[in-house]
Protein backbone atom coordinates (compact mmCIF):
# COMPACT_ATOMS: atom_id res chain seq x y z
CA UNK A 1 0.00 0.00 0.00
CA UNK A 2 2.02 3.38 -1.11
CA UNK A 3 4.86 1.99 -1.51
CA UNK A 4 6.07 3.97 -4.23
CA UNK A 5 5.11 7.27 -1.90
CA UNK A 6 6.84 5.77 0.65
CA UNK A 7 10.09 5.42 -1.60
CA UNK A 8 9.99 8.90 -2.98
CA UNK A 9 9.02 10.17 0.45
CA UNK A 10 12.64 8.39 1.55
CA UNK A 11 14.46 9.92 -1.25
CA UNK A 12 13.05 13.09 -0.72
CA UNK A 13 13.83 13.03 2.91
CA UNK A 14 17.59 11.76 1.84
CA UNK A 15 18.12 14.82 -0.61
CA UNK A 16 16.72 17.12 1.71
CA UNK A 17 19.34 16.59 4.59
CA UNK A 18 22.17 18.06 2.32
CA UNK A 19 20.21 20.57 -0.26
CA UNK A 20 19.25 23.54 1.74
CA UNK A 21 18.13 26.96 0.24
CA UNK A 22 19.47 30.21 1.60
CA UNK A 23 19.18 34.02 0.99
CA UNK A 24 21.81 33.89 -1.20
CA UNK A 25 20.84 30.76 -3.48
CA UNK A 26 17.47 29.64 -2.67
CA UNK A 27 16.16 26.30 -3.08
CA UNK A 28 13.60 25.65 -6.27
CA UNK A 29 12.14 22.28 -5.52
CA UNK A 30 9.54 20.72 -8.33
CA UNK A 31 6.03 18.69 -7.71
CA UNK A 32 5.13 16.79 -10.34
CA UNK A 33 0.92 15.15 -10.35
CA UNK A 34 -0.45 13.41 -13.24
CA UNK A 35 -1.81 16.09 -14.77
CA UNK A 36 0.78 19.33 -13.47
CA UNK A 37 3.94 20.23 -12.77
CA UNK A 38 5.03 23.06 -9.79
CA UNK A 39 7.61 25.13 -9.02
CA UNK A 40 8.99 27.20 -6.39
CA UNK A 41 11.71 29.28 -5.18
CA UNK A 42 12.16 29.15 -0.90
CA UNK A 43 14.18 30.61 1.16
CA UNK A 44 15.05 27.90 3.98
CA UNK A 45 16.28 30.25 6.62
CA UNK A 46 13.30 32.37 6.41
CA UNK A 47 10.43 29.79 5.90
CA UNK A 48 9.39 31.84 2.32
CA UNK A 49 8.43 30.95 -0.99
CA UNK A 50 10.20 33.28 -3.07
CA UNK A 51 8.31 33.24 -6.24
CA UNK A 52 6.37 30.12 -7.92
CA UNK A 53 5.01 28.90 -10.96
CA UNK A 54 2.95 26.34 -12.49
CA UNK A 55 0.99 24.95 -15.47
CA UNK A 56 -2.02 26.33 -13.68
CA UNK A 57 -0.53 29.78 -13.42
CA UNK A 58 -2.27 33.06 -14.57
CA UNK A 59 0.57 33.94 -17.00
CA UNK A 60 0.83 30.33 -18.90
CA UNK A 61 -3.33 30.07 -18.64
CA UNK A 62 -3.87 29.62 -22.41
CA UNK A 63 -1.23 28.88 -24.30
CA UNK A 64 -0.54 25.10 -22.92
CA UNK A 65 -3.29 24.00 -24.72
CA UNK A 66 -2.84 20.42 -26.71
CA UNK A 67 1.22 20.90 -25.84
CA UNK A 68 2.72 17.71 -24.48
CA UNK A 69 3.34 17.52 -20.56
CA UNK A 70 6.81 17.97 -21.39
CA UNK A 71 6.73 21.12 -22.99
CA UNK A 72 4.40 22.36 -20.78
CA UNK A 73 7.29 21.90 -18.16
CA UNK A 74 9.47 23.82 -20.37
CA UNK A 75 6.95 26.56 -20.23
CA UNK A 76 6.68 26.68 -16.40
CA UNK A 77 11.00 26.67 -16.08
CA UNK A 78 11.03 29.34 -18.29
CA UNK A 79 8.12 31.87 -16.49
CA UNK A 80 10.35 30.21 -12.99
CA UNK A 81 13.27 31.85 -14.11
CA UNK A 82 12.03 35.03 -15.43
CA UNK A 83 10.00 35.60 -11.95
CA UNK A 84 13.03 34.61 -10.15
CA UNK A 85 15.30 37.29 -12.63
CA UNK A 86 12.83 40.11 -11.32
CA UNK A 87 13.83 39.35 -8.07
CA UNK A 88 17.35 39.37 -8.78
CA UNK A 89 17.58 35.79 -7.96
CA UNK A 90 20.42 34.25 -10.40
CA UNK A 91 21.66 31.15 -8.63
CA UNK A 92 19.50 28.57 -7.02
CA UNK A 93 19.67 24.93 -5.42
CA UNK A 94 17.77 22.32 -7.48
CA UNK A 95 16.02 19.73 -5.42
CA UNK A 96 14.60 17.52 -7.39
CA UNK A 97 11.69 16.81 -4.62
CA UNK A 98 12.80 12.74 -4.51
CA UNK A 99 11.56 12.60 -8.54
CA UNK A 100 14.01 10.68 -11.13
CA UNK A 101 16.26 13.33 -12.89
CA UNK A 102 14.46 12.55 -15.88
CA UNK A 103 11.46 13.51 -18.68
CA UNK A 104 9.43 16.74 -16.86
CA UNK A 105 12.02 17.45 -14.62
CA UNK A 106 14.76 17.36 -16.70
CA UNK A 107 12.79 19.79 -18.88
CA UNK A 108 11.87 22.03 -16.31
CA UNK A 109 15.33 22.24 -15.52
CA UNK A 110 16.80 22.76 -18.33
CA UNK A 111 14.34 25.64 -19.46
CA UNK A 112 15.45 26.90 -16.22
CA UNK A 113 18.87 26.76 -16.95
CA UNK A 114 18.10 28.23 -21.01
CA UNK A 115 16.69 31.43 -19.47
CA UNK A 116 19.53 31.81 -17.63
CA UNK A 117 19.54 30.35 -13.78
CA UNK A 118 22.18 29.01 -12.49
CA UNK A 119 22.31 26.13 -10.59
Amino acid sequence: MGSILQGRERRKLRIRKRISGDTERPRLSVFRSAKHIYAQVIDDTTGKTLAFASTLSKDLKGTLEGKKKSDEAKAVGALIATLCKGQKIEKVVFDRNGYIYHGRVKALADAARAAGLKF
